[in-house]
């Protein structure tokens, strides 16, 4: 019987977009298990609580790999630390275009260098390649509309927590 071949998808998700989600429901389609590590820092306050962020993630899922995506939040600890932790031998990042790469490249280089652990960039979808959760986050704070950028439950969350008096 072959081992579980599990992925960690790390990031803020600070909010989750849909281009979070189409990496995501991709990777799922390539491992067994992906774990999403939610990476925050204590000492800074997001827009959205840890719980609230893993709670956005759970629920923007399609039922079709919700049972084989866990999201689990982490702080103070390397990336390749939570993959030892969890049992996985690759990360996943999505890549919106070449400012990704250049700077996720490093990373992965030196992630590979410190326990062996394997980077896929996953190309992200061309319609959500200009979408990221500080811009999103920027044109809610404004009024903007970012329907269709962000799961219908970040978009009426955003609004609420954004909304300008």
């Amino acid at each position: 019987m072959s081992a579980t071949r599990r992925a960690v998808c790390p990031g803020s998700f600070d909010p989750i977009t849909m281009g979070h989600v189409d990496v995501l429901v991709r990777a799922a389609a390539l491992y067994d298990e992906v774990v999403v590590a939610v990476l925050h820092n204590p000492a800074k306050s997001g827009t959205f609580t840890v719980e609230e962020r893993i709670g956005f993630i759970e629920s923007s899922l399609p039922e079709s790999v919700s049972a084989r995506v866990r999201v689990e939040a982490f702080a103070g600890r390397l990336l390749v630390d939570v993959c030892r932790d969890v049992g996985a031998e690759v990360i996943v990042k999505g890549l919106r275009g070449g400012t990704d790469f250049a700077y996720e490249l490093p990373m992965a280089l030196m992630n590979r260098h410190l326990t062996g652990v394997e980077t896929v960039f996953l190309p992200g979808a061309p319609e959500f390649e200009h979408v990221s959760s500080s811009l999103v986050k920027e044109v809610a704070r404004f009024g903007g509309d970012v329907a269709g950028l962000v799961p219908d439950i970040v978009h009426a969350a955003l609004a609420e927590r954004l909304a300008t008096p």
